[in-house]
């Protein structure tokens, strides 16, 4: 019995909180700058433990020189390297975006595909990146992406206890409605930017503090 009750009272205080975000960040979406399915997985590829105002200094130049999956497929190496090298970790990354564009056009007839399953066959690509990708360019909610701005808040916030994305995705999902998993990262994602912050969380200022309990707040009004 106890368990079904906390799992109610997340599930009303998620609803709680997904009306306050709402309001507070009526147009989030995802920050990486893009014009098609494609250039939203490299993009994506390449925030991995990078921020995303860098991706989109280096994207403009990577997507002109590249424009297609075919572009990007051909593409060596060592010229991908050189146009995302300020990412970080840009040999790996390089092979991802190489490995994903061949296999979009290996596989799916040059066109990002639409399915979870698929995508996740794509080098570069775990859930993360897949999430974003059917979420903002196909807007099917098949999960719920979870960076470490969602992964923190939503323990912060006591929606999750959890400590690994899959699994707080996986609770996420039970108590957030299907119709706002798309929405409901980028609008956690702007927050942690820009209220929720690690390390001084401006509490005074925060549309959901009502909600929160976390030990570390600086400032309460509960």
């Amino acid at each position: 019995m106890k368990t079904k009750v906390a799992a109610t009272e997340r599930k009303a205080r998620a609803r709680k909180i997904l009306a306050r975000l709402k309001r507070e960040y009526p147009d989030a979406t995802s920050a990486l700058h893009h014009s098609n399915a494609l250039e939203l997985t490299v993009a994506t590829i390449l925030s991995a433990q990078c921020t995303d105002v860098r991706v989109n200094m280096v994207t403009p130049t990577l997507f002109r020189q590249f424009p297609t999956p075919a572009a990007m497929a051909t593409a060596t190496l060592p010229e991908i390297e050189e146009l995302i090298r300020t990412t970080g970790f840009y040999h790996n990354k390089a092979k991802s975006i190489s490995g994903a564009a061949k296999g979009v056009i290996d596989r799916f007839g040059g066109k990002v595909p639409q399915t979870m399953d698929e995508l996740l066959t794509l080098p570069g690509v775990a859930r993360k990146t897949g999430n974003v990708v059917l979420g903002v360019a196909y807007k099917i909610a098949e999960g719920i992406v979870v960076d470490t701005h969602v992964l923190r808040l939503s323990r912060r916030l006591e929606l999750t206890l959890n400590t690994e994305p899959k699994k707080v995705e996986q609770d996420l999902v039970k108590i957030i409605p299907k119709d706002h998993w798309i929405d409901f990262s980028h609008e956690l994602i702007l927050h942690g930017r820009a209220i929720c912050i690690a390390r001084k969380p401006r509490c005074v200022d925060c549309t959901i503090e009502k909600e929160c309990n976390s030990d570390d707040k600086t400032w309460s009004s509960h």
